[in-house]
């Protein structure tokens, strides 16, 4: 396919979602309900404009592993039942699994406790020619823990470290290894789903009432949504604090999961094609070599 157009497109819907500055950064600006335009009856037009994506996505994909030269980051935070898993689902279907991983950040072991909270994400970063796909992350310690500050005594951290400048610390930590991560190739894009709490509601509901969903609740998701508002300041903060043009982020509107995809899709593409990826061209020598093997071949 001619990835030109595409790619142009995918610019174009993504960018009104990208932070690359967070220092003006408001969460209410982002409408979880925005569809950028298109309504209900635009729908089946998004489902192609979405295949399309994913068509992309492998073609781009397949390029960045012949190339062998970068690695890609996705980041995905979001609250429950904001449509993280389907997301990851429906807009990485057409990526050749071999050059893709995805991990899911639960709550942390006893081993991983008796380390840094960066050291879990550092042994599993996308090797070069890959995507990584995190789904939550490092940005747990800005939000979970910092929603529910008693998490961080069971991270054995030396009391006197505790104090009230740590969230900044933490962001400052966290700016600085995605700064490191840019200066080796790893291009990092992060996405908050930002759904609004009336959908929330319906969603965990559906959990409720369609017994094939029943395992997707837990009653703890009905306690983090009693924190709605901590999570939100403490989504805010994390964002202006870590949001840079090596490291955008985009504000997924989440309420739709049909634009949800596109948007996503839309920005993967974006950065996919901004690494300039090309496949790996030949020497002479190498040359030699293939037209000797077709030389032989055609003798067979």
């Amino acid at each position: 396919m001619k990835l030109k157009p595409v790619v142009k497109r995918a610019r174009e819907f993504s960018r009104p979602y990208r932070i690359s500055d967070g220092r003006r950064f408001r969460l209410k600006d982002f409408d979880p309900g925005d569809t950028g335009g298109l309504g209900s009856k635009d729908k089946p037009a998004a489902r192609e404009m979405l295949e399309t994506g994913v068509q992309a996505l492998c073609e781009l994909q397949d390029l960045l592993y012949a190339q062998d030269q970068w690695a890609v980051l996705l980041v995905f935070q979001a609250i429950d039942a904001a449509g993280k898993d389907s997301a990851i689902k429906h807009v990485m279907s057409g990526v050749n699994p071999q050059g893709c991983q995805v991990t899911s950040f639960k709550t942390p072991s006893s081993e991983e406790l008796d380390h840094d909270y960066l050291w879990r994400s550092m042994k599993v970063l996308p090797e070069r020619g890959r995507i990584g796909i995190f789904n939550r992350s490092y940005y747990e310690e800005l939000l979970v823990v910092r929603v529910h500050e008693e998490l961080l005594a069971k991270q054995k951290i030396p009391p006197q470290l505790v104090h009230k400048g740590i969230w900044k610390e933490r962001a400052e930590d966290i700016s600085n290894f995605e700064r490191y991560l840019a200066h080796n190739g790893v291009a990092v894009c992060k996405f908050f789903l930002r759904v609004s709490r009336k959908e929330q509601r319906k969603r965990l509901l559906e959990r409720l009432d369609e017994p094939w969903k029943n395992w997707k609740f837990s009653i703890a998701d009905l306690k983090e949504r009693d924190c709605w508002n901590d999570y939100m300041e403490a989504y805010e903060d994390a964002i202006r604090r870590t949001a840079a043009d090596h490291a955008p982020w985009y504000i997924v509107p989440a309420d739709h999961k049909w634009f949800t995809r596109l948007v996503i899709a839309a920005a993967i593409i974006d950065t996919l094609d901004s690494l300039h990826l090309r496949y790996p061209e030949i020497d002479d020598a190498q040359r030699r070599d293939l037209a000797k093997a077709r030389k032989i071949l055609m003798a067979e």
